[in-house]
């Protein structure tokens, strides 16, 4: 009996993984899913996920392309306190400034608006089961992280950014 267990429960992860993994692919006819960072119609500076492999790193693809996730205290600007700005990985363009950082206690770099909100969108997220606002760089597409209702005044916001999605320029 446990050996029927056991066989059931290694196909039903199988199953599970393989249906995940399908669900995640790009669309078999080879078309461009309309609102994704390879969207040109939606953002003009759009590329095919093959460039952007060649351009980031590998963190800054799983973070912009992949729409992942960086843990929380062990990513390069949640502790960053110099003075600077923050700009796109993918880009360069300058996105966030050193000074609208802020200590949000969540382990990822925290600002409370950007140098130029026509550089950023946002859009709904419905991934992991929830709903949130996604920041993602108005002319790519690509995913910075969220914002969120809870930041300090004066807008109450907090773009809630992965570091990896970012390059920090020092001040001179």
């Amino acid at each position: 009996m446990k050996i029927r267990q056991k066989k059931f429960c290694t196909l039903l992860a199988v199953l599970l993984i393989t249906v995940l993994n399908a669900c995640s692919q790009a669309p078999a006819n080879g078309k461009v899913v309309a609102g994704s960072s390879e969207d040109v119609k939606k953002f003009p500076d759009a590329k095919p996920n093959a460039y952007w492999k060649t351009v980031l790193s590998p963190d800054a693809y799983y973070i912009m392309v992949e729409k992942g996730t960086e843990a929380p205290f062990h990513n390069p600007y949640w502790n960053n306190h110099e003075k600077g700005i923050y700009v796109s990985a993918a880009t360069g363009k300058p996105l966030f400034s050193s000074d609208s950082k802020f200590e949000s206690g969540t382990g990822w770099p925290s600002f409370f608006k950007p140098i130029d909100p026509k550089a950023i969108m946002i859009v709904k997220d419905y991934s992991d089961g929830m709903v949130r606002d996604e920041v993602v760089e108005r002319s790519t597409g690509l995913h910075l992280g969220h914002v969120f209702d809870d930041g300090p005044a004066p807008t109450g916001q907090r773009y809630c950014l992965d570091s990896y999605a970012l390059k920090f320029v020092k001040a001179k």
